[in-house]
Formats: C-alpha cells, sequence, structure tokens
C-alpha cells in the first residue's frame, strides 16, 4: 500500500463529522481505492494516519464495531460514539450503530472536494 494512500485516508477520517460514522470501505471509496477497505482497517488499527483521527466513527458496513482491538479498552469505541450522541445496542454479531440514521451520507460534492485536495496536495 502506497504512503499516499494513508495520506488519503488521514484526511478522509479527519472528515467524519461528530456524532456521525463511516464505514471502512466509505473511507476506501473516497480515497478513490473502493477496493482497500481492509488497509483502512489496517491503517487505523496500526496509526499509521497519524494523530487526530476519530478512528472511533469508523465501523464495519453492517455498522459493527469491529474496531475495539484497536482501544485501550474493549468498551472505548462504543463509550466515545455515545458521547457524541450515537445509540450503539447490543445484536448477536456484537455492538451496533444504525447507519441509516447515524452513517455518515457524504455527497458527491463532498467527494469531488477530496479528490480536488488530493489533487491539490499531489498525492
Amino acid at each position: 500500500m502506497s504512503f499516499d494512500f494513508y495520506k488519503r485516508a488521514a484526511i478522509v477520517c479527519r472528515a467524519i463529522p461528530y456524532g456521525k460514522t463511516a464505514t471502512y470501505g466509505q473511507i476506501a471509496l473516497l480515497c478513490g481505492k473502493p477496493e482497500n477497505a481492509r488497509q483502512v482497517g489496517y491503517a487505523l488499527n496500526r496509526g499509521r494516519l497519524g494523530e487526530g483521527i476519530p478512528a472511533h466513527r469508523v465501523v464495519n458496513a453492517r455498522g459493527i464495531l469491529s474496531g475495539a482491538a484497536a482501544f485501550e479498552t474493549a468498551d472505548m469505541q462504543k463509550r466515545l460514539l455515545e458521547k457524541e450522541g450515537v445509540m450503539v445496542h447490543f445484536t448477536p454479531d456484537g455492538w451496533q450503530v444504525d447507519r441509516k440514521k447515524d452513517g455518515w451520507h457524504n455527497t458527491m460534492d463532498e467527494a469531488m472536494q477530496f479528490q480536488q485536495i488530493f489533487g491539490s496536495l499531489g498525492i
């Protein structure tokens, strides 16, 4: 994975609005690499995106909180989301958010703005 992908992912992750969640695949798509959802998870887990990344706002495609191992405690992601007003409920598959209600439904304009930013930065 190129270093430029991580720079793009950091920019996109920092743009996830307060009180909203994004998926690994959504971030990869906004970076221009829709097939790289797993690389987003890897980068978040390994701290490859730098400081100030709201990693707690990133969930899997079904809204399941799947990044617990990357946080200090197993319930930290859940607590941080709840602090932002995101409802988290327990399911047989684990803690889950309602992506329809609390998901970041980015617009095409936002996607185009990311592409402009990436272009201006040469990434």
